[in-house]
């Protein structure tokens, strides 16, 4: 997964605006760790969702018919493989445990794909 940092302009930087402490967002990975614990208990070898292999981002990964339809217009937009389909599913399926939520909704996979879209030539480019 590529993340893409920008510089953070002065108005950002000397604005009032609340932000997210590191202490939360600790508390939510922690949280979302302990899900993926609990999810893979009786998988050997497997701890987390990047250690899922196929058969599992199946089971555990699954979208609705519209998270469908999303993910094939951007397999067919980005040229994507079926290793990045499972990758993006493996972050959505993370993204939600970070967000608490037992399903992947759209939000959730619109944001694995964007992570994804980095990957392409056009990142970086302004």
């Amino acid at each position: 997964m590529h993340v893409e940092v920008v510089p953070v302009s002065h108005e950002e930087l000397a604005s009032n605006k609340v932000t997210e402490k590191s202490a939360d967002i600790r508390k939510r990975v922690v949280a979302a760790r302990e899900i993926q614990k609990e999810r893979f208990a009786n998988h050997h070898n497997i701890f987390c969702n990047a250690q899922m292999p196929s058969r599992m981002v199946r089971q555990y990964c699954a979208i609705t018919p519209a998270g469908q339809q999303i993910l094939k217009d951007a397999m067919d937009r980005l040229g994507l493989s079926a290793r990045a389909y499972d990758r993006i599913l493996k972050v959505a399926r993370t993204i939600a445990d970070l967000d608490g939520s037992t399903e992947i909704n759209l939000g959730h996979l619109s944001e694995a794909i964007n992570f994804r879209n980095l990957d392409r030539d056009s990142w970086g480019r302004r």
